[in-house]
């Protein structure tokens, strides 16, 4: 089955401002202001939000398989670009589906920058500081895991040996 979905080149999050000032407590802050996601991001579509006894206050929402095949895309197209589409190879560092922003179009953006580096040259994945592109897709694969799943890999559930990746290859054994 083929998606009718036409390829876009990925939407990077607007910066609209920058400020810099003090808090309530005398602390200093610097803040970037970006355009509004409409449909919040992956996690609270996929889980139950909230804390504590105000988990049940909003549903996930139930996304069809078109749909979370999509926001897949729009996630590839994004990690592409910062990996191949850009002078510097620009690797994200923490993926995960709070870090995947929906637009009101269910557009996937890929936000929250603070690990990122930008590199050079590929060195190898989770030797001291070095970082690669392996590790994005390494937390892709696991976001897709638990688009598609619905499991958290911190669920409860595993413990034991058990984790996500087990969950599904036990699922799907041939």
């Amino acid at each position: 089955m083929q998606s009718t979905k036409s390829y876009k080149a990925p939407k990077s999050i607007k910066n609209l401002s920058v400020c810099s000032s003090v808090d309530f407590h005398g602390n200093e802050f610097k803040a970037l202001v970006y355009e509004f996601m409409a449909n919040g991001n992956l996690c609270k579509c996929l889980h139950q939000v909230g804390v504590g006894d105000h988990r049940q206050l909003e549903e996930p929402r139930n996304f069809k398989l078109l749909k979370r095949l999509d926001i897949s895309v729009d996630v590839t197209s994004a990690l592409e670009c910062l990996h191949c589409g850009c002078e510097s190879t620009i690797i994200h560092g923490h993926l995960k589906p709070s870090n995947v922003l929906l637009d009101d179009g269910m557009t996937a953006h890929i936000g929250d920058f603070g690990l990122a580096k930008i590199i050079s040259t590929i060195s190898k994945y989770g030797m001291g500081d070095m970082t690669s592109t392996l590790g994005d897709v390494y937390s892709f694969g696991i976001l897709l895991l638990e688009m598609f799943t619905g499991k958290k890999p911190t669920d409860d559930m595993f413990k034991n040996h058990l984790n996500l990746h087990n969950f599904v290859k036990n699922a799907f054994p041939d």
